[in-house]
């Protein structure tokens, strides 16, 4: 794979497969300063959502790139207080307005709102048949939530955001999702950095002359997981990036996939309260 490589989602709309994620980037020059450093890096897949509370910075710094908006997939979510609260539409145009765009190229249910989200998922529909929004999704939905998405839904998810890295490796919801031919893509790649002195992938990063993160990117460019590190620091966005020049070996892949113990670093989706 190259810089440029992606995946053709399930309605023919293609994404980057290696992007910046900015959860936890502070609004302001932090989230301004970390996506104008991807752009110029050459990244062109940009995920954010309004939990994070920093859409206008990432806006800002689209716009300022100068980089052709059609050049750059951007991402963002609907809220659980949304979705609770009846006013999905409403969530929507205000990401647009604080983003700065006309048009969203993935739109994604952050959470499963039990008894909302299939109601959700109805009016995202919509505006994607508008033509505000070049695909929807959903995030952290096991196999359960979307079976019961499907008993409604005019268009199947297109992807999938999960937790997922070597420590919890979600493989029957990743199996389950592209037997529906919905891309998962990985969020918390790097298992916020828990990872990152591993003996493992120590060794591993010494015997391909690389970082340990970029060893871990690889594992899951290879198993064909969307992906999107998030990190504040220039040279780390730019070393993220320089993953297309190795390939792990099958004993290599094996060694990391041995590593999962369905550990997870934030919350569970049967059990979310937010």
């Amino acid at each position: 794979m190259d810089i440029k490589s992606a995946i053709t989602l399930n309605n023919q709309v293609k994404i980057p497969r290696l992007g910046l994620g900015v959860y936890k980037s502070q609004e302001g020059e932090e989230a301004y300063n970390s996506v104008k450093w991807a752009l110029e890096a050459g990244y062109r897949l940009i995920d954010t959502a309004k939990a994070y509370k920093n859409e206008v910075s990432v806006g800002r710094a689209i716009h300022d790139s100068g980089i052709p908006r059609e050049e750059i997939f951007l991402t963002t979510k609907l809220w659980t207080e949304d979705m609770r609260e009846d006013r999905e539409e409403e969530a929507f145009y205000e990401s647009l307005q604080k983003l700065g765009v006309q048009y969203l190229d993935l739109y994604l249910i952050h959470w499963p709102v039990k008894e909302k989200y299939a109601a959700s998922w109805k009016i995202m529909e919509k505006l994607y048949k508008a033509g505000l929004i070049r695909a929807i999704g959903v995030c952290n939905f096991n196999p359960h939530h979307i079976d019961t998405l499907l008993e409604t839904a005019e268009f199947i998810p297109v992807i999938n955001q999960i937790e997922l890295h070597p420590f919890l490796s979600q493989v029957d919801v990743s199996d389950f999702c592209r037997k529906k031919d919905i891309a998962v893509e990985a969020w918390s790649p790097l298992a916020r950095g828990r990872l990152l002195d591993h003996p493992l992938i120590t060794e591993l990063a010494a015997n391909h002359e690389k970082t340990t993160a970029q060893i871990i990117l690889r594992w899951h460019l290879q198993h064909g997981n969307i992906v999107i590190p998030k990190s504040t620091h220039k040279d780390r966005i730019i070393s993220n990036l320089d993953v297309c020049d190795i390939e792990l070996t099958e004993a290599e892949m094996a060694g990391i996939d041995a590593l999962n113990q369905n550990m997870r670093f934030d919350k569970d989706p049967e059990t979310f309260s937010c």
